[in-house]
């Protein structure tokens, strides 16, 4: 038990954790080394918002081309 491998994550106080970890993951059973435990992959539920989708970083990267132009239209008719 004592030669086994700490878990380390970053507990309130600033310290490590000093829990054992589980047997083929990093982590301790309090920390996310527990089976099953985490999102599950493609979670649509952990989604919060659409601003870093692909559609809206397009429509951002266009929009900025476009506020470009413009500065660059303004700047000629001066």
């Amino acid at each position: 038990m004592l030669a086994s491998p700490r878990c380390g994550a970053k507990i309130r106080s600033g310290g490590s954790c000093r829990s054992p970890a589980v047997r083929g993951k990093r982590r301790c059973r309090m920390h996310g080394g527990a089976p099953e435990s985490g999102a599950p992959m493609g979670n649509q539920n952990a989604r919060k918002h659409g601003l870093f989708t692909k559609a809206a970083t397009a429509e951002r990267k266009q929009i900025q081309a476009m506020l470009a132009d413009a500065r660059k239209l303004l700047q000629q008719m001066k």
